[in-house]
């Protein structure tokens, strides 16, 4: 398996780079007052940050993009420069966030936008028609490779400059580009049925969750009684097919002491995605951003034998991480989240088989939620200098992820160096209904927790023996998994997952007491069915319960209760005719037990 091409060797990078530059001469013709910050290339497109002397409006957009469009027809070529970090704040004087970048390079270690780098630092521009910027490229050879009619500005939005709430607040312009307008169109129309599908705005309508930033906090979720139920549902099934592959439940309190997160290393390495320490008897304890040390501690709280292992300990664990409120969203990036998180201690020589055993119950666990297209990433060993563990244990962990990938037929793609510093991992992505990639279970090896705790077993021959540790998380977090399948299903769940999964609706009262019977006869079946039997019109009935996405509706008229029978609409619209009330059952629940 090659490779994969970095994204800043690709054509559509270099056309998205090109035309943030094309951007920013744009806006600086509608606005020569206006100052630039950073204009990079992003996924599916680019931004330019702007300091400018009145907000955006998206007529301004318009204007922007008929500019943008007329430079392009010029076909100027892109002309590299380099300067030295004097003639750079000279020809740049009049821009003070890009002096500011240039005091940061003459420095070291960051880039051209001002991130970390560890690349050696030149200054160079690059200049196309009349506008010059501070970059490193790359870029289009010249600006008629890009099509006028394959790129479309999408918003105005606020930034502060370097992330930093104290500092500046500039105005974003994102926009995405693509090699083809037929590319474009087709992106459009995904982020057209994104929208639709958007989690925040189906959890509203479904009643399955919500936030309370004034009163609660920003990042934190409350589970409304039918996203409370499907949760459940989903735990429950994981627990069981846990517990049926060898694994033992366990639990862990959600905070510890400072020297357990010391030990762990978590306060070096992870200390600025922690919350402020608690003072507890003069000591300092921490909320938990991670379940692991816990698990360790339970693993030397005996003396282990060979003869026990690979133990593998589950939790359904609460965690805590700090983000910023500016990047929090929905399910999809909270501050507390439930992770379904394992550890598995394994002899190094039984690690193979080990490791196809965790990857194989991801991909059972993760198909019987529906998802069936999986992309994975092996990440490698970071450069020298940067990883724990010595060459033999690498090449030995890498090779065994690579050969179980192989063995499950999972296409993957090499990561160079995109292991932690303490092991390889495998990232698994499933593809969504609209083709989106979505990371949700990862397989990490550690080589470095077992160290620090001073893990061992002892082995056949009497002696101890240091085992390895792999970490693995499944669905990630209940939170954003949750985001995930919303999404996915734009909200039509299966039916086993469905907080309600049938509606008996009555054509006239005198249908009430007949659709109370089946609805009896379907609860103790198992089904999870309720009585439609307000005063609203049969037909509003049917649209109210198919706005709520409730998989059937079950339609009772004298017919029907004469037939011992029921009319059985889906949501989706489709009329089934009438069926038998056991018929009906019979199909709902060989849906339900194959995770329809």
């Amino acid at each position: 398996m090659l490779a994969k091409v970095p994204y800043e060797q690709t054509e559509l990078y270099k056309i998205r780079h090109s035309l943030s530059h094309v951007m920013a001469q744009a806006v600086l013709e509608l606005f020569p007052e206006g100052k630039i910050a950073i204009g990079p290339p992003i996924e599916d497109g680019f931004y330019y940050d702007f300091d400018l002397p009145r907000p955006l409006t998206p007529e301004d957009l318009e204007q922007i993009e008929q500019r943008m469009r007329g430079i392009l027809k010029k076909k100027h070529p892109f002309q590299r420069r380099d300067l030295s970090a004097v003639e750079a704040k000279e020809f740049f004087a009049n821009q003070p966030y890009k002096i500011e970048l240039i005091e940061g390079l003459e420095q070291g270690g960051v880039d051209e936008y001002g991130n970390p780098s560890n690349e050696p630092i030149t200054i160079s521009t690059f200049k196309h028609d009349k506008f010059e910027d501070l970059c490193k490229g790359p870029h289009v050879e010249n600006l008629g490779e890009i099509s006028g009619k394959a790129f479309k500005l999408m918003k105005i939005a606020g930034a502060y400059w370097r992330g930093d709430e104290k500092r500046e607040q500039l105005q974003r312009i994102y926009g995405t580009a693509w090699e083809t307008p037929e590319q474009l169109k087709e992106h459009l129309h995904r982020l057209e049925e994104a929208e639709k599908r958007d989690h925040r705005k189906l959890g509203k309508e479904l009643d399955l969750f919500s936030t309370n930033p004034d009163l609660l906090g920003g990042g934190l979720i409350l589970w409304h009684p039918k996203g409370g139920l499907m949760r459940h549902l989903a735990e429950e099934f994981c627990k069981n097919e846990h517990l049926a592959n060898g694994y033992d439940l366990v639990y862990t309190p959600h905070i510890g002491k400072s020297t357990l997160w010391e030990t762990s290393g978590h306060l070096n390495f992870f200390r600025e995605n922690m919350y402020a320490p608690l003072d507890i008897d003069g000591q300092e304890y921490f909320l938990k951003p991670m379940n692991c040390p816990f698990h360790i501690l339970m693993y030397n709280n005996s003396l282990r034998s060979y003869r026990e292992l690979p133990l593998r300990f589950a939790e359904w664990g609460t965690v805590y991480r700090y983000e910023r409120s500016g990047v929090l969203h929905g399910l999809l990036r909270v501050r507390g989240f439930t992770q379904d998180d394992a550890h598995h201690f394994v002899q190094p020589e039984k690690m193979p088989e080990e490791i196809d055993f965790v990857l194989n119950f991801c991909l059972h666990i993760l198909r019987s939620f529906g998802f069936t297209d999986f992309q994975a990433y092996l990440s490698t060993r970071p450069e020298s200098g940067k990883a724990t563990g010595d060459l033999a244990q690498w090449a030995t962990a890498q090779l065994a992820l690579e050969e179980s990938l192989k063995r499950a037929e999972i296409p993957y793609d090499i990561d160079p160096g995109g292991g932690a510093f303490y092991g390889p991992k495998i990232d698994l992505k499933i593809k969504d209904a609209l083709g989106r990639e979505w990371q949700l279970s990862t397989i990490q090896f550690d080589f470095n927790l077992p160290e620090r705790f001073d893990m061992t077993y002892v082995g056949e021959d009497g002696q101890p023996h240091r085992p390895y540790m792999v970490h693995r998380a499944l669905l990630g977090s209940m939170e954003r998994f949750f985001g995930v399948l919303i999404e996915h299903y734009a909200g039509m769940f299966p039916i086993w997952l469905s907080p309600l999964q049938a509606v008996l609706i009555p054509i006239a009262d005198r249908h009430i007491d007949y659709c109370q019977q089946v609805a009896a006869r379907l609860k103790k079946a198992g089904l999870r069915v309720e009585v439609r039997s307000g005063g609203e019109r049969m037909n509003n009935k049917i649209r109210i319960a198919q706005k709520e996405k409730i998989p059937y509706m079950l339609i009772v008229g004298d017919k029907e209760q004469e037939s011992n029978q029921v009319a059985v609409r889906l949501r989706g619209g489709e009329d089934l005719g009438a069926q038998d009330v056991a018929a009906f059952e019979q199909m709902a629940l060989e849906k339900v037990k194959s995770k329809q």
